[in-house]
């Protein structure tokens, strides 16, 4: 199964436009079913994020990252963005999709979405520990041209 990091295209606006501060903002990953159908351009806060997973051992927002780290590398020009893996545990849950966004404490359409990943199919737990790994290179990175 191919899983893929996808940078949504409104990301760096709401960077510019300090809408996220990176250092200080809440940042959670929620996870979505295969229903949902993401948009990379046109998503810019979780209000477009639909079908969130529902089941045992998860709350509806997902779940807080802890250890973002983001960082530029001169000799690669690559930025990456980074947090600790999380996981769900004695969960009961099917998700094709993981949603990074700040969590703003207010209403979903001020949440400026960040990033998500595709698993590439439907991942499953039945009382058990849904877990993602994050990429040891990253959650994502971008290239500098």
């Amino acid at each position: 199964m191919a899983v893929s990091a996808f940078v949504f295209g409104q990301f760096l606006d709401h960077l510019a436009q300090k809408r996220i501060d990176l250092d200080t903002d809440t940042i959670k990953v929620a996870l979505a079913t295969s229903s949902w159908t993401p948009n990379q351009d046109t998503n810019d806060y979780f209000d477009d994020v639909t079908n969130q997973v529902t089941g045992t051992g998860y709350t509806a927002g997902g779940a807080t990252l802890t250890g973002v780290t983001w960082a530029y590398t001169a000799g690669t020009n690559t930025w990456k963005f980074d947090a600790a893996d999380v996981s769900w545990p004695s969960s009961t849950i099917t998700a094709r999709y993981a949603v990074i966004y700040v969590d703003t404490a207010g209403a979903a359409s001020t949440d400026p979405l960040i990033a998500y990943v595709d698993f590439g199919a439907d991942v499953a737990t039945t009382a058990g520990t849904f877990s993602i790994v994050w990429d040891a290179a990253g959650i994502f990175t971008v290239t500098v041209a």
